[in-house]
């Protein structure tokens, strides 16, 4: 389900028109977060620590209202649920696409998520699909091989995209704490930096419960 946006009552009305008009409306952050505890909470529990910090993610960007806006027809609206179309790896280096649903505890996103990662690394190509291609999504995908400060993404200018995009890379230990690199890149016509900031603030507030 979505809600259209009131543009005319919408306080920036101004920022999405101005914005939208860029061949690139995207703007990045970047950030290192404390997955010390969220790691050893995952471990301990025998889960993949990768579908931990997806289903973490996820429940932060349902959680933020600006996150859950998308653009279709010139259009702004607020889908109630957002789920994840994550890159799936497989053993040959390829990756495919998946869709992920999100559900309300991490327990019962789990059978999903396995099940869907399963059906992508048994075929080959991208796997793209109507449900790949949806726009209640985030993109999101993991860069294990590597301990990033910095992320660009592959575009298509002439898509009018407007999904959130959010990346982590190699995790790695320092002073004692796991490090974990997560970037994330937004439509600029949608959400500000206070927005990411406010996402990077109340995911390592999960991380840390």
């Amino acid at each position: 389900m979505r809600t259209e946006l009131p543009l005319d009552q919408w306080n920036r009305k101004e920022h999405f028109q101005f914005f939208s008009g860029f061949d690139e409306p995207f703007f990045g952050i970047v950030a290192e977060l404390d997955i010390t505890h969220a790691y050893q909470k995952a471990k301990a529990a025998n889960a993949s620590f990768f579908l931990y910090y997806l289903y973490q993610t996820l429940k932060i960007v349902n959680a933020i209202e600006e996150f859950r806006y998308r653009i279709a027809e010139g259009k702004v609206y607020c889908y109630d649920t957002i789920h994840a179309s994550p890159t799936i790896s497989r053993d040959d280096t390829t990756f495919g696409f998946g869709f992920i649903e999100f559900k309300d505890t991490f327990e019962s996103f789990l059978p999903g998520a396995l099940t869907e990662i399963e059906a992508v690394r048994q075929t080959s190509g991208l796997c793209l699909s109507d449900q790949t291609g949806r726009i209640d999504v985030i993109h999101f995908s993991a860069i294990p091989w590597t301990r990033f400060t910095g992320l660009t993404h592959a575009r298509h200018f002439a898509y009018k995209d407007s999904v959130p995009k959010v990346s982590v890379g190699k995790y790695y230990t320092q002073h004692g704490k796991m490090l974990l690199p997560v970037a994330v890149n937004v439509h600029h016509g949608l959400m500000d930096g206070y927005h990411v900031g406010k996402f990077l603030s109340e995911l390592q507030s999960l991380f840390d419960q």
